[in-house]
């Protein structure tokens, strides 16, 4: 099984056919993403690019455009000073499943 390494928003993940993951919120209305190989794994076969494997594409179409993550309680709070402060974060995420690599 072929697997490679692609840069989706400013981030590396390794991926192979029919593999879905969860990439950073991609622009609203994207349905497919061609991007560049960093490197590709065939077997005991081995290729590293510089930056980028030449004549490598990975493709992907989008699943889903928006999912949420979980979110995180952010609390600041200093003992006897009477300061609490609550914040609250819940990252979006784009869900993209790996079609074709090559």
């Amino acid at each position: 099984m072929k697997k490679a390494v692609i840069l989706v928003g400013g981030k590396q993940y390794l991926v192979e056919e029919k593999e879905t993951l969860r990439v950073d919120l991609l622009p609203a209305g994207t349905k497919e993403l061609e991007t560049d190989a960093l490197l590709v794994i065939d077997g005991d076969d081995v290729k590293v690019g510089t930056p980028t494997v030449a004549g490598v594409k990975v493709s992907a179409k989008v699943k889903t455009e928006l999912v949420k993550g979980d979110k995180i309680r952010v609390i600041r709070y200093h003992s006897k000073k009477r300061v609490h402060k609550e914040t609250g974060h819940r990252q979006k995420y784009s869900e993209i499943e790996i079609t074709k690599i090559g």
